[in-house]
């Protein structure tokens, strides 16, 4: 199945990308991220990219740091060094099919002179689905299925394997076949608290807490941390859902409106697949 664009052009949807240095602390590559609400960050020396740190990325490092002090680790030991560039002339199409062969989120963008000149996320392209889609088409067409899921009592150590094994940014918490959370790779990234003290913690101290310069789980071994958590508190409740007949536009409008990258899909309130960014620059790929 396949979404066609009425035009093509990259330069309606590039945006300007948030860089950092090679040399910066992971700490302030994890505040950077928190601050502008983003998901990842371009590593640039001489106006030129030399690599890209997201989320998955921060969280990998931190959680398999073993003895070193996050305190002491820079964005150069956790950036992703092989790029996928494109030039100013590509195509949307161009884009959504590197994205997907080379299973990444985002394309940077280059001048002729190899600086750097913009960047084209998946949210971009989902964004632009809505403006210049030539035709309607189902979430049951677009969306994935079977859906990977998590119970709200099972280990973090064990959603995180979960995410890791099977590659993927988020997963739902399920029960009796209904989805009651969700949890991504950002869910890891803030300091967490047990899920009885966020609802009845002082709503000010929890944030304090939460954006602290040096999280407190950064403090102690990173598997002794995960331990003495369960999925029930760090995901986000109640998610929002589409429901299986909506149009994928629909899907896309949530997503954007919310500033999530997937929606578990449901029937009758029971969970049938789940839609993604991923899902849509997919279909996109096959439109020209």
């Amino acid at each position: 199945m396949l979404l066609k664009l009425k035009n093509s052009d990259i330069h309606q949807i590039m945006k300007r990308a948030v860089v950092t240095s090679p040399k910066t602390s992971l700490l302030d590559a994890r505040s950077m991220l928190l601050r502008h609400r983003i998901g990842r960050l371009v590593v640039t020396e001489n106006e030129k990219p030399v690599g890209i740190i997201t989320e998955k990325d921060l969280v990998r490092s931190i959680y398999r740091m073993d003895n070193k002090s996050i305190e002491n680790m820079q964005v150069n030991d956790a950036m992703t060094k092989k790029l996928v560039t494109v030039t100013e002339d590509a195509t949307m199409y161009d884009c959504a099919r590197l994205m997907l062969n080379h299973k990444i989120s985002s394309i940077i963008v280059l001048k002729k002179d190899s600086s750097l000149f913009g960047i084209i996320t998946k949210t971009d392209m989902v964004s632009v689905f809505l403006t210049q889609a030539a035709e309607s088409i189902s979430v049951s067409k677009v969306m994935t299925k079977p859906v990977i899921t998590v119970k709200t009592a099972d280990s973090l150590l064990y959603v995180e394997s979960v995410l890791m094994k099977n590659k993927i940014s988020r997963v739902v918490v399920s029960r009796n076949r209904k989805p009651v959370g969700i949890i991504t790779h950002r869910d890891f990234i803030p300091a967490k608290i047990p899920l009885w003290l966020r609802q009845s913690g002082d709503p000010k101290e929890i944030e304090n807490y939460q954006m602290a310069e040096k999280p407190h789980e950064f403090k102690s071994n990173q598997l002794s941390y995960l331990g003495t958590f369960i999925a029930a508190d760090i995901m986000t409740p109640n998610p929002i859902t589409v429901d299986v007949k909506e149009d994928v536009s629909e899907a896309s409008l949530l997503m954007i409106r919310h500033g999530i990258s997937g929606l578990p899909v449901v029937q009758k309130s029971l969970l049938v697949g789940i839609i993604t960014k991923t899902d849509i620059v997919k279909a996109i790929s096959l439109g020209n």
